[in-house]
């Protein structure tokens, strides 16, 4: 990833979840990845998939909280009660996440008893044009 990819990604990340404290940096062992920081803390990464042709981008976020405090915590650590959780249709393992009206992610259970879970955002290259 570029220089103009990590600002583009950060901006976006930023306008997505409300919070200007959100830093993307490029990964120095990985250079198909960024690491996603707020404040000093690292809270997810980016990887690249260009397979298909298309560039696009996937950010990754594991919590490690139980389903019961997961909005709350999300709302806490980016200072945003706009974060929400839906329900799925038919899906008990996994909510959307949305900021507003505004569909963030997808956030799975990464164990049957919901003690963990992992939120994924598709970032396609138009996401980053409007930024």
């Amino acid at each position: 990833m570029d220089k103009t990819e990590l600002k583009k990604l950060q901006e976006f990340l930023r306008r997505s979840f409300g919070s200007p404290d959100i830093r993307v940096a490029p990964d120095p062992k990985n250079v198909e990845r960024a690491l996603v920081q707020l404040g000093e803390r690292k809270i997810g990464s980016i990887d690249v998939d260009d397979e298909d042709g298309d560039r696009s981008f996937a950010f990754e976020m594991t919590m490690p909280v139980g389903r019961e405090v997961l909005q709350d915590y999300l709302r806490k650590l980016f200072e945003n009660e706009k974060l929400k959780l839906v329900a799925r249709a038919r899906k008990t393992d996994s909510v959307e996440l949305v900021n507003g009206e505004e569909f963030l992610g997808v956030i799975s259970a990464d164990d049957k008893a919901g003690r963990s879970w992992t939120l994924q955002i598709a970032i396609l290259d138009f996401d980053l044009d409007e930024a």
